[in-house]
């Protein structure tokens, strides 16, 4: 890798500066002009990319404009920071002045010089240049992933069986998804069932899991002691200190004995322990004979103690049986360890991981360097929120424990899964962490279900009102009209004329005496003000494109009952957890029988319509008293939002 700057006011020099790292016969060096500086060989390897360009020194910029593999270099300068405070040894050298000068002159590697170590260099003497304007970037595909080759590229989606899968976990599968067949790749379903206590053996039969390799993770832990990179500690992780601490962070009142040792990056006393001794207490770990309280013991990575990398939990001790493998073990590995290790092994290429984790992928190249594995490209993005909504497994299970939803199958709002995907798409692998807001993926919704939903009526029952038609059928009649007026594919629906209708209050209540809707003979009004009865002349030469007003009729007759059912619309749970006394969140109604052939399919397309003037429901089933439940599925109308709101 060759990075070259030409800018003396960066430096204590007064001279032009070139940076090269390479391999020589004594190993990886840091050379400038007139001299070289020797350094470990692991911390110049951190950073020397075998296969990257060099600088022909003429210009002081990275020596590519190939964004990829300026995101290589930069991904490799941090994860080798994300440990060290200064490039050599403990204090600032020529290559820290160097480096920084080299970054701090080229725009795109900017945002590198925030991390720690370069916080001080940048308060020294400023840098005579032109001031570049960032551009936000979109987040788009185009870009790819780093390092993919056609048809080789291998992802994965790996949830953990404690739970069922929620609309959160929907941008992390349809991202690894959409790369995998952009490559002509594959992806691979893996529950990461590392925690015996939180799993449930009902989630999750088809796919595969980490304890599929528990063997090989065992194996590989023992590696690590014999290596001398990990050791077995007791230290507690359970009980707060006995000791408030002195440190003015007010949360550390609660911290464990484990915990304040982390934070104060102060070492483990087990973990200068010998390897016969970590051998021992793990082979006991494993068998769950180390003592009596043997769950307090865990096995710890030996990384380092300071508070950018510390020595991470790898393996836990845990006498609950396994649902898949039983009382074999009495010990088990982390995702930490589990995660990176078992990704290798599959042959996963590129792992997508929300952005919450970046603190920790030096701590994942770790697991895969210390074992000799083969390495895995973490792409980050961020994790999916929406407003008024958790999408942490742990609180939506509060809302089934306390009974604000009937369970984990709690009724559909009929989301259409194109939409779904369409929308994930449309975030792209940003990383950006955003609240999005439900309208627009409900607007989206609507434009794909809107084409394939068939239209019925429904009157609500509260205060119908019930018509008779003059110079109507004397007898009711049947004639087949399309379900869609607008895609006849759709099928077709039989209506019913006659006489005798029915409509909703509000549509009653809007005729005036004469209205060319159909000529208004008259009505009688309640006490209330509520219309009781309404008269009216069948009236069919008007134009009915000069007809303003829109009603919702059904025709009632003896030999064709109405059918029963209710509509719902769910509110945000969030926002408002008890529903008052005034809110009315299910309405009956009267529905033509066309609806009850929705019923009796079993394509779920079919089971989303659309009421007229009503709005587009999905039938979530039958009550006990066997009315059919429609849920109305939020449409991202400014009506509808308003109401959520």
């Amino acid at each position: 890798m060759g990075l070259n700057v030409s800018a003396p006011a960066l430096f204590p020099f007064a001279c032009d500066i070139s940076v090269h790292l390479s391999d020589t016969s004594s190993g990886p060096v840091l050379e400038l002009i007139g001299g070289r500086i020797e350094s470990q060989s692991e911390i110049i390897h951190a950073l020397a990319m075998k296969d990257g360009r060099s600088c022909d020194g003429s210009l002081p910029r990275i020596g590519t404009s190939n964004m990829q593999e300026i995101i290589q270099i930069l991904d490799k300068l941090n994860a080798h920071l994300a440990l060290r405070t200064f490039l050599v040894g403990h204090a600032a050298s020529e290559a820290d002045y160097t480096l920084w000068g080299c970054l701090k002159g080229d725009s795109k590697a900017i945002g590198l010089l925030r991390t720690t170590g370069f916080r001080t260099m940048a308060m020294l003497a400023a840098a005579k240049a032109t001031t570049l304007k960032t551009q936000k970037t979109a987040a788009r595909f185009a870009l790819g992933l780093p390092n993919a080759i056609h048809g080789h590229v291998v992802t994965r989606f790996p949830p953990e069986p404690s739970g069922y899968l929620h609309i959160g976990h929907a941008k992390a599968v349809m991202l690894n998804h959409y790369f995998a067949k952009m490559y002509d790749g594959k992806l691979l379903i893996r529950f990461d069932d590392t925690n015996p206590s939180r799993e449930k053996s009902a989630v999750g039969d088809s796919v595969t899991h980490t304890s599929d390799y528990f063997d090989q993770l065992h194996e590989y832990a023992v590696q690590l002691i014999n290596s001398g990179k990990a050791y077995a500690d007791d230290t507690d992780a359970t009980m707060p200190l006995d000791h408030v601490c002195s440190c003015p962070a007010k949360s550390h009142a609660k911290l464990t004995k484990m915990g304040y040792e982390r934070f104060h990056g102060i070492p483990s006393s087990r973990c200068d322990a010998s390897i016969g001794d970590n051998q021992v207490r793990f082979s006991q770990m494993t068998l769950g004979t180390v003592d009596p309280d043997g769950a307090k013991w865990c096995l710890r990575a030996k990384i380092n103690p300071n508070k950018a990398l510390r020595d991470p939990v790898i393996y836990r001790s845990n006498p609950v049986t396994h649902h898949r493998t039983g009382d074999k073990c009495k010990v088990y590995p982390t995702y930490d360890f589990a995660c990176p290790v078992v990704d290798s092994i599959e042959g996963v290429t590129h792992a997508l991981r929300t952005n919450e984790y970046r603190d920790r992928n030096p701590q994942y190249h770790w697991m895969i360097e210390a074992l000799g594995l083969r390495p895995v490209n973490i792409w980050d993005c961020s994790r999916l929120n929406f407003v008024y909504t958790v999408l942490s497994k742990r609180k939506l299970q509060q809302f089934v424990d306390r009974g604000h939803v009937r369970g984990w199958d709690d009724p559909r709002r009929g989301l259409n899964v194109e939409a779904l995907q369409q929308f994930m798409l449309q975030q792209g692998p940003s990383e950006a962490v955003l609240s999005l807001e439900w309208d627009s993926i409900w607007a989206l919704n609507r434009k794909m279900i809107g084409p394939q939903a068939p239209r019925f009526c429904a009157v609500l029952k509260d205060k119908r009102v019930s018509l008779t038609v003059f110079g109507g059928p004397t007898e009711p009649y049947f004639k087949l009209l399309p379900k869609h007026k607008k895609n006849p594919v759709v099928g077709e629906k039989t209506t019913v004329y006659s006489s005798s209708i029915i409509m909703e209050q509000m549509d009653a209540a809007s005729f005036e005496d004469g209205e060319e809707n159909a000529i208004v003979r008259g009505k009688t009004v309640a006490e209330d003000g509520s219309v009781l009865t309404v008269t009216v002349d069948l009236h069919l030469v008007g134009d009915v494109k000069a007809t303003q007003k829109k009603v919702t009729w059904l025709a009632q007759i003896d030999s064709q009952p109405l059918v029963e059912v209710a509509l719902l619309d769910y509110d945000y749970i969030i926002t408002k957890k008890r529903l008052e006394g005034g809110d009315k969140f299910c309405e009956e109604a009267l529905a033509d029988r066309n609806v009850l052939g929705i019923a009796s399919t079993a394509d779920n397309n079919e089971r989303i319509i659309q009421f007229e003037r009503k709005g587009y429901y999905i039938l979530d089933g039958r009550s006990s008293d066997g009315r059919l439940d429609f849920i109305k599925i939020p449409d991202a109308r400014a009506a509808s939002l308003a109401k959520k709101a």
